[in-house]
């Protein structure tokens, strides 16, 4: 295999923290949104019905849409009260996930809630797994970005790939970012069944108590 850039490791992880940035932001934003989305959806009557839809057509939006409608529509130089307040390249792709964190959570949050009514608080605690793994899709869905500039993973190993003169070369370099990412999600995952093994196996007990 050609040499590989020197800088190549370290860039790359770097790219790793962004997606993983990109993702937080999506799911803080998405659990604000979902949150109030799940108020709605409780209230009930022509606010409810308003609430339901929205996650319909949040739930339905697809990223790369989003993300360049969000492009264009947001100029560059738009300014309130004299600051710049156009979102850099990170804030438009991690806009562009909230519609999907946003429903994931409303989802998940109407069911929580209906587990808590049911009187099983254990039960409820299960929204944790199931945020832990909308995180885990998010970082997956941030690669995204590398189609606008940002400078993910999956951009650096794009950008590394041009300089490799064969196509042999360009398939091991992905696979080592396949590795990369690979054990970090996986261990993620891990950590996402293990939690929810443990409070699923919480519940049962308390409902056998």
């Amino acid at each position: 295999m050609s040499r590989v850039s020197p800088d190549f490791l370290p860039q790359l992880l770097a790219g790793m923290v962004v997606n993983f940035e990109i993702a937080a932001i999506a799911l803080l934003v998405g659990l604000a949104v979902g949150g109030l989305l799940t108020w709605a959806k409780l209230v009930g009557g022509v606010v409810g019905a308003i609430a339901v839809t929205l996650i319909g057509l949040m739930r339905a939006a697809p990223t790369f849409v989003v993300m360049f409608f969000l492009l264009n529509i947001i100029p560059s130089d738009a300014t309130l009260f004299g600051v710049n307040v156009a979102p850099s390249g990170v804030m438009t792709v991690a806009l562009s996930l909230v519609p999907y964190a946003a429903a994931y959570v409303a989802d998940n949050g109407s069911e929580a809630l209906k587990q808590l009514r049911d009187g099983s608080p254990l039960g409820a605690l299960l929204f944790l797994p199931n945020v832990t793994r909308a995180y885990f899709v998010l970082v997956m869905s941030s690669s995204a970005g590398a189609a606008i500039g940002v400078s993910e993973g999956i951009a650096v190993i794009l950008r590394e790939a041009e300089r490799m003169p064969t196509l042999g070369d360009k398939m091991v370099l992905f696979a080592i970012g396949i590795v990369c990412f690979g054990i970090t999600l996986q261990a993620g995952f891990a950590l996402m069944r293990l939690l929810q093994h443990r409070l699923g196996r919480l519940a049962l007990r308390s409902r056998q108590g």
